[in-house]
């Protein structure tokens, strides 16, 4: 069977932090509800970024043939679902005092990624989602660090 690889990625980062914040400790299963509800909203975190980044990757497909398609529709509402699921995630106080640095860095990245994609300019999807993800990942890492290591 020959090889395949797989499509592009535009969320490594944030996918890896959110799966291995949803992980969390062995002990957490039965354990505190907090630690359960975190578990929980890492999940949402995760799956709304899986969700995010296969939308990306049509919308990149689609800026590549320079269509027109439903994908480069359907992005921007996936992006505001990952960046509400973090703001969640890492509680609406955090998000607007101590969090905010990281609020303001996701909201740029997504206006310049709502940019790219009205523009149909590949070049700045691609840089703009750079920052999306580093801004986003950092962010759910941020609270692992406040919240205790998953590995802790």
């Amino acid at each position: 069977m020959p090889y395949q690889t797989p499509g592009p990625t535009f969320l490594p980062l944030t996918v890896a932090a959110a799966k291995a914040a949803a992980i969390g400790p062995d002990e957490a299963i039965g354990g505190p509800p907090d630690e359960l509800a975190e578990q929980t909203s890492a999940c949402v975190v995760q799956r709304r970024a899986e969700a995010a980044d296969a939308a990306a990757a049509a919308c990149w497909t689609a800026l590549l043939a320079g269509c027109d398609s439903p994908a480069r529709r359907t992005l921007p509402a996936r992006l505001r679902e990952l960046t509400e699921a973090t703001s969640s995630y890492a509680g609406l106080r955090w998000w607007i005092s101590s969090g905010s640095v990281h609020r303001r860095r996701v909201a740029q990245a997504e206006v310049r990624i709502d940019e790219a994609v009205r523009d149909g300019d590949g070049e700045e999807f691609a840089e703009a989602f750079v920052g999306y993800d580093q801004a986003v990942a950092t962010a759910v890492v941020s609270v692992q660090g406040r919240m205790g290591s998953p590995t802790s």
